[in-house]
């Protein structure tokens, strides 16, 4: 029996080959995709529990790809990036992966980080309590079972990450949370991604909450230790 189902969209015949033996060895049910838009048709048509996107594809890009399947599902994506390529990692976590890995990986690595974003998503927002309330703090209300903010009588949706992030520092409000403690309560102890991952979801956060998102008031970056969000 399958325990998941992972659409590869990868060009290089190598590395799609080689997923396809590694990834069906570890029991998962795999679909191949060469193209973007080959991958984007295969997730509309079948779906996927995860999908491994190369960063780099001919004609319609990865982020192209990104984007079309986060418009549909907030699956869990991990990036595949060049050897060393700090500009790969990252636009990969600026788009919001869950992960990303780089070329050469190794098979190990690879499975270790699938199975973990799994978890993550399985498990749902590790940030909020087993029975959520509404909170309200700093003149926002964050309702956990519908992902909605509401500020000033106008609620939007938040996606489910970001949410787990700003509700785990709205019930620790006035409190400054260290940046470990942040990413094990929010991300997972078993993440395995940068750091940097946090920052950009603060980013996101601060650009829905804040009037001036460059001069934040409400989130605060308490440098060298992590952030306090302010009551």
């Amino acid at each position: 029996m399958t325990e998941a189902r992972i659409l590869v969209v990868e060009d290089e015949e190598s590395y799609r080959d080689s997923l396809n033996f590694l990834l069906r060895r570890e029991g998962f049910e795999v679909m191949l995709a060469e193209t973007g838009p080959q991958g984007v048709a295969a997730f509309a048509r079948d779906g996927a529990d995860v999908v491994l996107l190369d960063l780099m594809l001919p004609g319609m890009s990865g982020t192209e790809v990104f984007h079309a399947i986060r418009e549909r599902s907030d699956v869990p994506i991990l990036m595949v990036t060049a050897k060393d390529d700090q500009v790969d990692k990252i636009i990969g976590l600026e788009l919001g992966a869950d992960d990303y890995v780089t070329k050469p990986y190794s098979g190990r690595e690879l499975v270790a980080r699938i199975r973990a974003v799994l978890r993550r998503h399985a498990t749902g927002l590790e940030g909020i309590p087993d029975e959520p309330e509404r909170l309200t703090v700093a003149g926002m209300t964050l309702d956990p079972e519908r992902l909605t903010l509401t500020r000033d009588g106008e609620s939007e949706s938040v996606p489910p990450k970001e949410f787990a992030l700003l509700f785990l520092l709205a019930q620790n409000a006035g409190r400054v949370l260290p940046r470990q403690v942040i990413i094990d309560r929010v991300w997972g102890a078993d993440y395995f991604g940068d750091t940097k991952t946090l920052d950009v979801h603060i980013k996101r956060i601060r650009s829905r909450i804040e009037a001036v998102p460059a001069e934040p008031v409400i989130i605060q970056t308490v440098r060298g230790v992590g952030y306090t969000l302010e009551p």
